[in-house]
């Protein structure tokens, strides 16, 4: 029989509703067959259940955790009625499952749908996302996967800045035009700049700098521009709040490789999401292969 998991919280939480998406999982087909017909369990409880709600456990593990929290918030030692007291909680908790599940919540409600897919998902990515991979695993890993682990390269870029003083400037669009015309025809840079443009707030430093640092000279609009261009080249004008950028790529680097040893729990973390996500593809195609799953021809 599939087990709950409940956890003590602050009756302001969303346990219950949580509760009901993990109870579905349980006995959403017992449910549905009528589970108030009442118990047929004879002799002794087993050995880690304190009692049966129509025909359904609660197990000795979650009471004694709720318990436990009792015990926590309380200053005097726990009484028999305030075990009692737990107990019935957890009884009445799950009768409201079982009604929800009979009354089909598990359906109807968008927020309980979320929970009962979010519930089943992490149940199904839970051992293979938390095993850790060995060094040979690791590594191997690393090796098929060395450009989506590295980092963004580094770029020198020169720009002529025009200032605007007005929402439409027409005349600081038509230097920046002019700007970018004559720098393709092989014009001076700085003769260039010196005629055409205005001092920046921020100047650009000479130097190659990777995206973020430059991100913080340009904007992020000039900097997607800057970005797309190769060695040499000029972009058009790039208009900011401040005024129009007309950018030279001067020199690229290309994306750092760093060593495994230097961002390992960066890796670890991508190779256990991506083992949690052919977990579920593989769960998911067993489920929809034993499904009678009929679709509409054609589809609306």
């Amino acid at each position: 029989m599939a087990t709950r998991s409940r956890k003590a919280a602050p009756a302001s939480s969303r346990r219950p509703l949580v509760l009901l998406a993990v109870g579905a999982l349980a006995g959403a087909g017992v449910a549905a067959a009528g589970l108030v017909s009442g118990p047929a369990h004879n002799g002794a409880l087993p050995p880690d259940v304190v009692a049966l709600v129509n025909r359904e456990p609660i197990r000795a593990e979650d009471y004694a955790r709720m318990v436990q929290a009792l015990a926590n918030d309380k200053r005097d030692p726990l009484t028999d009625a305030d075990r009692r007291h737990v107990l019935d909680r957890l009884i009445e908790e799950e009768l409201l499952v079982q009604r929800g599940l009979a009354l089909g919540l598990a359906r109807q409600d968008l927020r309980l749908r979320a929970d009962l897919t979010s519930t089943v998902i992490d149940s199904v990515v839970a051992d293979v996302s938390e095993r850790q991979p060995d060094d040979d695993e690791l590594s191997a890993f690393y090796e098929a996967n060395r450009d989506f682990f590295a980092g963004p390269g580094r770029v020198r870029v020169r720009q002529v800045f025009v200032r605007v003083t007005t929402p439409t400037d027409p005349a600081a669009a038509g230097r920046a035009e002019q700007a970018a015309r004559r720098l393709r025809a092989g014009e001076s840079f700085d003769a260039v700049t010196a005629e055409l443009g205005d001092a920046p707030l921020t100047p650009l430093p000479n130097a190659v700098l990777p995206p973020a640092k430059l991100r913080d000279y340009l904007g992020p609009t000039a900097l997607r521009a800057a970005l797309d261009l190769e060695v040499g080249e000029v972009s058009d004008p790039v208009r900011s709040g401040a005024g129009y950028h007309v950018l030279q790529v001067v020199e690229k680097q290309p994306d750092a490789q760093p060593p495994l040893a230097d961002i390992r729990p960066q890796v670890v973390a991508e190779f256990r999401r991506r083992a949690g996500e052919r977990a579920l593809r593989a769960y998911l195609d067993a489920l929809r292969a034993n499904a009678d799953v009929v679709l509409a021809e054609p589809l609306p």
